[in-house]
């Protein structure tokens, strides 16, 4: 099977919202030591006459008929995108797409940083974009520690605001995204008030990312993804999302504070699938919207990007009071950094004092003031994402006993292979800190 990035070239002129792409052919090359297929897909008016052939063999299920096409057999076009895969092999299950549509991104930088880029051969793996007021421009790629300079002239305050004029109005939280798009434009202020700083964070919809926990979506459990900063977590809970609701038929709503889930617009992007997606006005009314959600929509299943107050901690608490399963992330890379966090720690069952008697805590060998887990967990699986294709997987409760006991909990570390296949290791002892 393939792994795939894909990178859409539009031609022509667009036709709204409609889905109707009826046909495909496939050209396939070599380009970077990677395979690729450039597939046109088009959308066609009636009787169209087509130089495409069915086949069985092709994972698509189509194949270019080279002979109709060299003979220009004409197409009846309205629109036509063409569509790059860059596909690395893989085994026969393991399977993920990436769709970035990186061009929309790279339409709202100076004009040189975009032909740079465009011609970057690692534009697959490309992170970010930072335009700081009077440093060089840096564009970050993923696996890769620091940065690029992509010219040797600094940014100057009208490229800044070129750039804010075709992105449009930031919100509270100084982010901001482009429509139809799951990219995610954030700003730096000074103190006046005025844009000195953009990170540009390039958004991609994955499919197939979901392997990785796909068995325990079938617990209808809450699931909680713990990771530092662009290691894949919002990546990972929209496609969650699309597999709740298209596959496993549940009733999904995301509360999306930021539009990072669902993509900026009043319409969501097709990669959460069937979900109902709800956004928030301002970040501070996040818990807000997440109890309305539940009062409201009748879910039954809610999905929540980074909770980091505490309010937003007992909103969680409550909606999983309710029986409603929670799918929610948040900044951190251990357990305990979780438990060790006031704020947090009600995620995991908070964390109390207790004083023993002097025979229970002979019995134990302990101190007679210990620390105990003082409700049931929030989220009963907590996943900590070490890297993106790197997981550790804990049963919260017994976890943060044993850890609190000063014990190592035993984990599941979930990996993908040199052939993205997924690997599980079961009864590993945990790696990670005491308390």
């Amino acid at each position: 099977m393939l792994s795939i990035v894909i990178d859409w070239i539009d031609i022509g002129r667009e036709l709204g919202s409609r889905k109707d792409y009826l046909n495909l052919f496939f050209v396939e090359g070599e380009e970077n030591d990677m395979s690729v297929i450039t597939i046109v897909s088009s959308i066609l008016l009636p009787n169209p006459t087509s130089p495409i052939s069915q086949s069985n063999n092709n994972p698509f299920k189509f194949k270019p008929n080279l002979s109709s096409a060299n003979k220009k057999t004409p197409l009846a076009l309205t629109s036509c995108r063409l569509l790059r895969i860059f596909a690395s092999k893989a085994s026969e299950d393991g399977f993920v797409v990436v769709e970035d549509d990186l061009h929309v991104l790279l339409e709202i930088l100076p004009r040189d940083l975009c032909e740079n880029l465009q011609n970057e051969p690692r534009r697959d793996k490309l992170l970010e974009v930072i335009l700081d007021l009077g440093r060089l421009p840096e564009a970050r790629f993923l696996g890769e520690s620091g940065g690029q300079y992509l010219r040797n002239r600094e940014v100057s305050m009208a490229e800044l605001e070129e750039a804010q004029r075709a992105v449009g109005e930031f919100g509270g939280d100084n982010r901001a995204g482009i429509e139809g798009t799951l990219h995610r434009i954030s700003a730096i202020r000074s103190r006046k008030g005025m844009i000195v700083g953009l990170t540009c964070r390039v958004g991609r919809a994955v499919t197939g990312h979901v392997d990785m926990v796909r068995d325990l979506l079938d617990y209808g459990e809450s699931i909680l993804f713990l990771g530092r900063p662009g290691v894949g977590k919002t990546t990972v809970i929209r496609e969650i999302a699309r597999v709740l609701a298209n596959e496993l038929h549940k009733r999904v709503v995301i509360v999306d504070t930021s539009n990072e889930i669902g993509g900026d617009g009043d319409v969501p992007h097709t990669a959460i699938g069937g979900a109902r997606r709800m956004q928030v006005p301002k970040p501070s009314m996040q818990h807000r919207v997440m109890i309305e959600a539940v009062e409201n929509h009748m879910p039954e299943v809610v999905i929540v990007d980074e909770i980091g107050t505490e309010a937003e901690a007992l909103a969680c608490r409550s909606i999983a009071e309710r029986g409603v399963m929670l799918i929610g992330t948040a900044h951190g890379e251990r357990l305990e950094n979780i438990i060790k966090n006031p704020t947090l720690a009600d995620l995991v069952g908070g964390v109390e004092t207790v004083t023993l008697g002097d025979d229970e805590a002979r019995a134990r060998g302990s101190q007679k003031s210990i620390l105990e887990r003082k409700a049931s967990p929030t989220f009963p699986f907590l996943i900590e994402m070490r890297e993106r294709n790197h997981w550790v997987m804990h049963r919260t409760e017994r976890s943060v006993d044993m850890l609190l006991h000063g014990k190592r909990p035993l984990v599941e570390v979930r990996k993908r292979d040199n052939k993205f296949k997924v690997v599980v290791e079961r009864w590993k002892a945990y790696d990670g800190a005491g308390i």
